[in-house]
């Protein structure tokens, strides 16, 4: 508002012979929304009506006129009210000054409620220019008595804090005047008795407008901030603080103690704002309010041989589960329960970090409840791989053959003599001189022999070679692991015909027959190897370098020769010593004898009695029976043994579930 201005009459006079306030005299008054209420009814002669123009000019050239400044906004009346231009309308003096000039009387009656009324509703509105929390002011210069009613009006145009400037001349009714204006009267009610004397009020308006500034000019007793206002001041506190009871001093806004905030921890307060904070061993989050604990693990720097925990101020190790911490409170030790003795296992103990489970020595089974064993019957629950019988011993088992057979080196398999066990490659000469019908007798031969042997994956295995001009493999070692197969196989061999090259035959045995990936077993396992060479003439190459090379590679070497073979290299070829090595006969049809004096060398046992019954009392014979009765000793004692340390095995798990 614009507050009380103190108008003396002697003013007046003083105003009047003031100079005329030029361009660099301009009332710096502050923003005012200024509204003339003209009375252009048809008792105002319109000389007086161009002196009421003249004087609304004269107090528009005292003001700082613009938008951000004063507003003028003019509204005429009589029995009707016309807006001539809006608070917004100009916002220069000049454009303003012309529309004063432009103003058409509308000379009819004088109806100021009217006019009062819409003054308040519709010049004083955002849409016609009014500012927020600027003064607003209206001077009503009117010659008469008002039609309408004026008073309510005019007090509701005074509560909604327009300042109401009441000018009459000649006939006005200083009773309505009253009514309009806003107190004091002194300072709002002016009446005058011609047109000629209102430039008079212009001056003392001006005045007001434009009076001193008494933050400059008084001991305002402001704290912080003065603002002055016409003839007046009030006191305001810069931002974050407010004003106190007394209207100068300012206190600070403290939100913190008022709990005007959201921060989660703490609060710091400035006037009329705040920060927020953390306690210690918080962070403040990118929020700016809440706090988050701070990671000390994510530091990298903890050691934690497992797992970083972080906790308030700090953090601490922890191991995962089987494990526990040591001393140093960073490196985990799993925890051994088996070494411990923390277990209930009646034979074997498997740790794992912190857990165990129970397991059983060999030939026992865990029990249902994981902890006890069983012995188990090794024969139904292994794959023993017996031939014939499998004989069930606490932990273990071994294999028994039916009568009249023995069981084979690989403890399993059954045959006719022990020395069943063997790979064998029988090399046969497919040369021209053979013919076809003495080959196919020497397929014969071959497949007598194989009658003779226990062919098996684990026992016997039997491999043939055919050669001529060049060698032939007709099968490996691995081809074929009964006797029938092999059988077959032999059978469906086709001959060769052409020369005789037994010593690149002989090569060929030594450098592919006997290899693992042909089906023969590894050295290390001692299984014989053996070759039998079967030919009918004298070899077209030297047979020296390979026949003593097969020798010394640990092949036993049986040479079998008919016809025009050539005794001196069957010498050369059959190991020692040469009588159980080395045959011979002349006539393809007798080769079936040398099969059966083969098979003699082969299962010594079983020639007894077949090709000749020697002496009992001779010296040869007693040799051979204590060499035999000794191996069979050997055995026994072998076999005594092994029972020996299964007793002794049982006797000590009895012992252990006591």
């Amino acid at each position: 508002m614009m507050g009380k201005f103190f108008i003396l009459l002697s003013l007046a006079v003083l105003a009047a012979a003031r100079p005329k306030a030029g361009p660099e005299q301009k009332c710096k008054s502050g923003p005012v929304d200024l509204v003339f209420l003209i009375d252009s009814s048809r008792s105002v002669r319109p000389h007086e009506f161009e002196t009421m123009r003249k004087f609304m000019i004269d107090i528009l050239d005292t003001l700082d006129i613009g938008l951000n400044a004063t507003r003028v906004g003019v509204v005429q009346y009589s029995s009707q009210v016309r807006s001539e231009f809006s608070l917004k309308t100009h916002a220069k003096l000049e454009s303003m000054v012309k529309g004063i000039n432009q103003i058409i009387p509308l000379a009819q009656g004088t109806m100021t409620g009217l006019a009062i009324r819409y003054v308040m509703n519709e010049a004083f509105t955002a849409a016609a220019g009014d500012r927020p929390k600027v003064p607003n002011v209206v001077v009503i210069v009117t010659d008469g008595r008002p039609q309408d009613r004026v008073a309510e009006v005019a007090a509701e145009a005074r509560e909604k804090g327009i300042e109401i400037y009441a000018v009459g001349v000649a006939r006005a009714d200083m009773t309505s005047l009253r009514a309009m204006a806003s107190p004091p009267f002194e300072d709002h009610v002016f009446l005058v008795e011609s047109f000629d004397l209102i430039h008079q009020f212009g001056l003392q308006f001006q005045d007001k407008l434009c009076g001193m500034d008494l933050c400059l000019e008084s001991d305002h007793g402001c704290e912080h901030v003065c603002e002055n206002s016409p003839g007046s001041f009030h006191c305001l506190c810069l931002p974050g603080y407010t004003l106190d009871p007394d209207g100068k001093t300012c206190s600070a806004i403290d939100l913190c103690a008022e709990g005007k905030h959201n921060c989660e921890q703490i609060c710091v307060s400035s006037p009329g704002s705040f920060t927020c904070d953390c306690n210690k061993g918080y962070k403040l989050n990118d929020d700016k309010r809440t706090c988050s604990m701070i990671d000390f693990c994510s530091f990298g720097n903890h050691s934690c041989d497992h797992e970083c925990v972080s906790v308030l101020n700090g953090y601490h190790c922890r191991c995962n589960q089987g494990f526990r911490l040591l001393d140093d409170g960073k490196t985990c030790q799993a925890i051994d329960l088996c070494a411990e003795g923390k277990h209930d296992c009646e034979q074997i103990c498997l740790s794992a970090p912190g857990v165990f489970s129970c397991d059983c020595n060999k030939g026992f089974k865990l029990n249902r409840d994981k902890r006890t064993c069983t012995n188990m019957d090794m024969c139904k629950t292994a794959a023993h791989g017996c031939e014939h019988q499998c004989v069930n011993t606490p932990g273990s088992y071994y294999c028994v053959c039916p009568e009249g057979q023995l069981l084979q080196e690989d403890g399993k398999s059954c045959g006719t003599c022990k020395s069943a066990n063997i790979d064998l490659v029988l090399v046969i000469d497919g040369s021209k001189s053979v013919r076809p019908q003495n080959f196919e007798l020497v397929k014969q031969f071959v497949n007598q022999v194989v009658d003779s042997l226990d062919v098996s994956a684990h026992g016997t295995r039997v491999g043939l070679v055919q050669y001529s001009s060049r060698v032939r493999t007709e099968f490996s070692l691995n081809a074929f692991h009964t006797a029938e197969e092999i059988k077959a196989a032999v059978m469906k061999v086709d001959y060769m015909e052409k020369g005789t090259m037994t010593g690149l035959a002989l090569k060929h045995m030594l450098e592919n027959s006997f290899l693992e990936a042909e089906g023969a077993r590894p050295a290390a396992r001692n299984i014989p190897r053996v070759g039998l060479v079967f030919t009918d003439g004298r070899s077209q190459d030297d047979i020296t370098e390979y026949a003593k090379k097969a020798k010394e590679a640990g092949i036993t070497m049986y040479a079998v020769g008919v016809g025009k073979a050539v005794e001196d290299e069957l010498r050369e070829i059959a190991s020692d010593p040469l009588e159980k090595h080395f045959y011979y006969t002349t006539d393809f049809t007798a080769i079936s004898t040398i099969a059966e004096n083969l098979k003699l060398n082969v299962c010594p046992e079983e020639s007894l009695g077949e090709i000749e019954v020697k002496d009992p009392c001779a010296c040869e014979s007693l040799v051979e029976f204590q060499q035999a009765t000794m191996s069979s000793l050997d055995q026994i004692t072998q076999k005594l043994a092994g029972m020996t340390a299964r007793l002794e095995q049982l006797e000590n798990q009895l012992l252990s579930r006591k």
